[in-house]
């Protein structure tokens, strides 16, 4: 073993007993279902936005974010605009009214809002959103425990299976027995590590390049077109410029942004605050995070794309945060950023089982099909569930390690985070806004956009001429689902006048005391 490796090594090592210890600290304050969901209701601004903002990035923003300042240089900053319109506009157009009728409704998960929201008296809602956050997370989670054997790989040597294996295993070791506190107090230490790696690295390359014009010259010099808002082109250099392509690669870039207005991963941070003080200072706090570290991540590419080239990288983009934090800092600290991809892909990975499982237990399990359930005996399955959901998790990355190790994380990951998105964010955007949404309108709206995804990713393209295919590919599929979705909850909220009746005092209830 050399130096190196055993300093990496160590890092790492620290890395994961810090979280072990969290999840072992965060045990000691479960006592019921609703620590275990969501700490009590009784988390400061500080935690909830960090917990938000970890949990809304993963490996994309790590790996992926940074690959694609280094493929298509500022161009990758209509990302960052997109994910800070995103998160402030969930934090100052929606938490507050959120909050406020979770509170009223003593909500303790998203489909729990809904359900009294909607005046919806079946159990149809629950299990249509039950089903989606069980379908579309192992998707999601899996593409995680595919970054993590990336990371391990690239940093470490290892094989992918079995850094996929080490990372999953300290990620189930502090889920299944602290819970959401679990989740929340690693966010904040993980979330912390991200920003600072986010901004430390670049201002690392920019000291070793030589500075700001160094790195202008030397990008324009590789493609003047790294230095524009609309990017090189698809063919090369001399191809790069506006066009209907560019503009509709930008649209689908800053489309990312909607997840963040909905996804019930992130809105149920806004459900475990203690109060609507929280809100303010939240949003400052989250919208500076954002701003930091998504810059830094391109930043990361664009610096990136000046010292190393694209042979050096094995042709993958995605390469180049790995490359560069070996290359520029001591072995120690490249560690650290091994536990900062860790940190990117863990902070989601135990976001989504405790969402899922929530999903699984309370809503389908306990709401459905027990009522009378002790919380004792829910605790118990809730760990059973979020045990077996991580599993499946587990054995979807290693699928996907098996079909692509190239290709498939970052589809994979973009594909579970825009279904999740599609699935409840028109429904979750208009129940907060319009009086009229109906039971029937958010049922028929979530089955839209849970169908869009698929639709809009295989079907509807196999029908269109190939550049229309290749706008739409371009587009990706986010966007066009979720405008699905909202489209037909509102079409359907207003022919629906049997749920429109029982809508009764909901309009003075979005309005507030």
């Amino acid at each position: 073993m050399t130096f190196d490796f055993a300093m990496k090594l160590l890092a790492v090592s620290i890395y994961a007993i810090i979280l072990i210890v969290i999840g072992y600290l965060a045990s000691k304050r479960v006592k019921n279902i609703r620590d275990y969901f969501v700490s009590g209701k009784n988390l400061g601004f500080f935690n909830v936005a960090l917990s938000a903002r970890a949990t809304g990035e993963s490996a994309w923003l790590l790996l992926g974010l940074t690959g694609m300042g280094y493929a298509v240089g500022v161009q990758a900053f209509w990302v960052v605009l997109g994910e800070v319109l995103g998160v402030c506009g969930a934090w100052i157009l929606m938490a507050r009214r959120f909050k406020r009728l979770t509170d009223r409704y003593d909500s303790i998960t998203v489909p729990d809002y809904l359900e009294s929201r909607l005046r919806d008296s079946g159990k149809t809602l629950r299990l249509i959103a039950a089903f989606a956050l069980v379908v579309f997370v192992p998707i999601y989670a899996g593409a995680q425990v595919f970054a993590t054997g990336t990371a391990f790989h690239a940093f470490l040597g290892w094989n992918h299976y079995a850094g996929a294996a080490v990372g999953f295993a300290v990620v189930l070791i502090y889920i299944t027995q602290g819970g959401f506190t679990a989740v929340v107090w690693s966010d904040v230490f993980q979330g912390s590590l991200m920003v600072i790696g986010l901004v430390a690295l670049p201002l690392v390359a920019l000291w070793h390049i030589g500075g700001l014009d160094e790195v202008t010259t030397s990008l324009h010099a590789i493609d003047p077109h790294l230095l524009t808002w609309h990017g090189p082109g698809e063919d090369g250099p001399s191809t790069g410029g506006w066009s209907t392509s560019s503009i509709v690669t930008i649209l689908g870039m800053a489309a990312i942004g909607i997840g963040f207005l909905g996804s019930p991963q992130v809105f149920v941070r806004y459900i475990s605050m203690k109060n609507e003080g929280q809100i303010l200072p939240g949003t400052i706090t989250a919208g500076v995070w954002t701003v930091l570290a998504d810059s830094g991540a391109v930043l990361v590419g664009l610096f990136g794309r000046v010292i190393y080239n694209p042979e050096q990288l094995g042709g993958n983009a995605d390469n180049i945060l790995p490359e560069m934090a070996q290359g520029l800092l001591p072995a120690f600290f490249a560690g650290l950023f091994i536990a900062m991809v860790l940190s990117a892909i863990m902070s989601t990975i135990d976001s989504l089982l405790v969402v899922a499982s929530s999903a699984g237990v309370r809503d389908y399990w306990q709401k459905s099909m027990n009522p009378d359930m002790s919380d004792e005996r829910l605790m118990r399955l809730t760990r059973k569930v979020t045990l077996g959901l991580s599993l499946l998790s587990f054995l979807i990355g290693v699928g996907i390690m098996m079909y692509d190790k190239e290709k498939g994380v970052f589809w994979t990951i973009i594909f579970g985070w825009s279904g999740i998105a599609a699935t409840f964010c028109p429904t979750i955007i208009l129940s907060l806004c319009w009086s009229k949404l109906t039971s029937l309108g958010a049922k028929c709206a979530m089955i839209a956009g849970f169908l869009g995804v698929g639709l809009f990713k295989w079907a509807i393209p196999a029908l269109l001429s190939e550049e229309w295919a290749g706008y739409l590919e371009s587009l990706d599929v986010l966007l066009p689902s979720f405008a699905l979705g909202f489209a037909v909850a509102i079409v359907v909220s207003l022919f629906d006048k049997a749920g429109q009746a029982r809508l009764a005092g909901v309009a003075d209830e979005l309005r507030g005391p």
